[in-house]
């Protein structure tokens, strides 16, 4: 008798995503893929499409395992109680286990006036798009204003300047996950390239100006929002319990703590209330993990706990220059850096190989490894403490 096969329906097809559904064709498990879009995104690529050198896409064949079913569609509802998803264009697919994946997206805060309005997010694929667009129609002498001092925000920065434009970046402090050391360095090249930094709150935008909290005005024929993430509300939505910021609250073994045949992964995660930094270098071990916990369960042996290692933040200055902060294990920064060249030759090369082990998991199920993370025992204990005395 053929043994049936455990059906998984992964949500989300990100880098989380993908690196767990290729590595549940390593087992029993009968794979399949929802995504709203019929081509893989390389969000560490978006600000390159903006400017147009670079389409920040991949073909889906290239990365994911020829096992796998791929549904385009929008993921509406979780029934978890029937085992179900109900997808946008109304159909349904039923699990026995099922992995929520969904990302991350750019958060335009409310409390901005006119942010939502006439700001330019740059945190999505049609996102990066709509930019492109209003760029190629605005003049290259024209004042750009990327709000945001975060990676997203650099990067973005750097790539426009270089390409020529007029760009000022306002933020409340730049760089504020790096070292002093891999501040400098940042800033450093954004002075080089003409970038001027305001470490200013913003107040409000309007459609040719950004205003400051300190009543400055700062002319801005575009301008791009780069200033926090959020996560999409499925989670919230299907009537699982979520972190304060809407991520799907699971145990150490990424099992949601609602039913132990949901477990999470990537930025929409958070274990133990805990989450890790959104990010690629997280995602694709989180992916790895969660098909590990629903692998030793079909299998009837117990998950391990997470253990994701954090080395360092890559962050492209141009194409010529970057910056790689080096990270300890528990994800802050050590004084250490690569600048200049060669920290846009790491950074380069850490977009390629993230393709490559997508793509090497494909074609070998259970071959990605990655290093041992830090202890999260004392982490999560003085996180359950302060838990109990809010």
């Amino acid at each position: 008798m053929t043994e049936s096969k455990a059906r998984v329906v992964v949500v989300g097809g990100g880098y989380a995503g993908v690196m767990a559904a290729n590595r549940l064709c390593k087992g029993t498990a009968d794979v399949t893929l929802v995504n709203p879009r019929a081509t893989f995104v390389e969000r560490i690529r978006l600000h390159q499409l903006a400017i147009d050198n670079d389409d920040a896409v991949e073909d889906y064949a290239t990365i994911l395992n020829g096992d796998i079913r791929l549904v385009v569609d929008g993921a509406e509802r979780i029934d978890a109680a029937a085992r179900r998803v109900e997808l946008t264009s109304g159909a349904a697919l039923e699990y026995d286990y099922l992995v929520y994946a969904v990302g991350s997206t750019g958060a335009v805060p409310a409390g901005v006036q006119g942010a939502r309005e006439f700001a330019y997010p740059l945190s999505e694929l049609e996102q990066a798009q709509r930019l492109r667009a209003r760029l190629a129609d605005t003049p290259m002498a024209a004042p750009v204003v990327i709000v945001g001092g975060g990676l997203t925000g650099i990067e973005a920065a750097s790539e426009f300047a270089e390409a020529g434009r007029t760009v000022t970046l306002v933020c409340d402090k730049l760089a504020p996950s790096l070292s002093d050391p891999g501040r400098r360095s940042v800033a450093k090249r954004l002075r080089k390239l003409g970038v001027t930094v305001i470490e200013t709150p913003v107040s409000a935008v309007t459609a040719d100006a950004v205003l400051l909290a300190d009543g400055q005005t700062l002319p801005s024929a575009v301008t791009v929002w780069t200033a926090g993430f959020g996560v999409p509300g499925l989670a919230a939505a299907s009537g699982l319990t979520t972190d304060a910021a809407g991520r799907l609250l699971a145990d150490e073994t990424l099992t949601s703590v609602d039913d132990d045949r949901i477990v999470g992964t990537g930025d929409a995660v958070s274990p133990s209330g805990l989450p890790y930094r959104m990010s690629c270098q997280a995602a694709l071990p989180l992916g790895a993990q969660a098909a590990n916990t629903i692998l030793g369960r079909i299998a009837g042996t117990d998950p391990a706990e997470v253990s994701v290692p954090m080395s360092g933040q890559c962050i492209s200055l141009g194409r010529c220059a970057g910056t790689v902060q080096l990270q300890r294990k528990d994800d802050t920064p050590t004084n250490a850096y690569i600048g200049g060249r060669a920290g846009a030759f790491v950074k380069e090369h850490v977009c390629r190989w993230t393709l490559k082990w997508m793509a090497g998991e494909a074609k070998k199920p259970g071959s990605y490894r990655s290093l041992k993370g830090a202890d999260r025992g004392l982490q999560v204990s003085e996180a359950g403490k302060l838990a109990a005395i809010r």
